[in-house]
């Protein structure tokens, strides 16, 4: 990888708030260490656009910059900073290194891109595990935007980019799939998002934004998860084999007759194939979300499932938590994951 430039890096004199090009201008990645983060730096490396990314896992970042260092345009410079984004005072710290590293009290992009899933219900689910999932797919997003604000404010073009989810507009993994504090905390970024783009109008016109609302992406966020939350899905716990076990019998599935080693193996080629199977590649998810942000879009789907929800939510939204619902989304090839085997 080549040393890095010196010297303070400028914003682009440019006054209107539309994104043309990535060339020459400051981007923040949050979840920069892997799947959509990577990609996302990686792709505005290439561009020629300078990025600063933070993560829970030096290692995961140091291999980002390595990947993209290596492509990178001459002259483009990246800085890595360990952060939780559910921490407001580490995003604090996070600004203030992103200031220091390029030299600069502006940013044009910020990506709150961070996510990971768990506790799926409000009802059963350890609180603490709901309180935290929920803390760094929403707080992370509040966060990350009220830190880098006078960043955003002091440039002559930005754009926020939020990371949402399909389950920002349906709030299941199908009918039998509860995912309450992911599924509020998506809702609450698309909502906050929107929100934002009036606010920018009225506060900060050379400001905008955009939510990206992605379907099956072939990340490790379920990996990261798991292993967020102390297990590993080849050793699961006895507890949680026995969470499994429950689910189904929820759904009229007995499993009884499968062993504990046949679950675990069972759960592990599932977190192996959500990242590896999925119909939409975490590169592919990047460009899309680039080429969004380029043509001015303010709602970006992400993959050919997302765009299927959204118009079968739109047309029959009372339907949506029904069974057939599903049923018709799985029967036209999409979300193969959420049939029970």
């Amino acid at each position: 990888m080549p040393e890095p430039a010196t010297g303070p890096i400028t914003s682009s004199a440019i006054t209107s708030s539309a994104i043309t090009t990535f060339a020459g201008l400051i981007a923040v990645v949050t979840g920069g260490g892997t799947g959509m983060g990577r990609e996302l730096t990686v792709a505005l490396a290439t561009a020629g656009c300078h990025v600063a990314i933070c993560d829970v896992s030096q290692e995961s970042m140091d291999e980002t910059i390595s990947i993209a260092g290596a492509v990178s345009t001459p002259g483009t410079r990246l800085t890595n900073f360990v952060a939780d984004v559910a921490d407001a005072a580490a995003l604090d710290a996070f600004a203030k290194h992103v200031g220091d590293a390029f030299g600069t009290a502006s940013i044009n992009l910020l990506f709150n891109n961070a996510g990971i899933v768990g506790a799926g219900s409000v009802v059963v689910d350890d609180p603490a595990q709901w309180d935290r999932v929920f803390g760094v797919c929403w707080g992370g997003v509040l966060n990350g935007t009220r830190s880098f604000m006078p960043m955003l404010l002091a440039c002559d073009r930005g754009q926020v980019v939020d990371t949402s989810s399909i389950n920002g507009m349906w709030a299941c993994l199908a009918p039998h799939g509860p995912h309450t504090a992911y599924s509020a905390a998506k809702f609450a970024v698309k909502g906050f998002t929107e929100a934002l783009i009036v606010d920018f109008r009225m506060n900060a016109p050379h400001l905008t934004a955009a939510v990206v609302m992605p379907g099956h992406i072939g990340t490790a966020i379920l990996r990261n998860s798991f292993e967020a939350s102390g297990r590993d899905p080849k050793h699961l716990q006895d507890e949680f084999i026995a969470e499994v076990r429950d689910s189904y019998a929820k759904r009229g599935i007995d499993l009884s007759g499968a062993s504990d080693e046949d679950i675990r193996v069972v759960v592990a080629m599932r977190v192996d194939g959500f990242e590896h199977d999925a119909p939409t590649t975490a590169a592919a998810a990047a460009s899309i979300i680039l080429d969004g942000v380029i043509t001015g879009e303010w709602r970006i789907l992400v993959g050919d499932d997302a765009h299927a929800l959204d118009k079968a939510l739109r047309a029959t939204p009372e339907r949506a938590y029904d069974v057939e619902f599903t049923d018709a989304l799985i029967g036209q090839g999409h979300y193969q994951g959420l049939i029970v085997e």
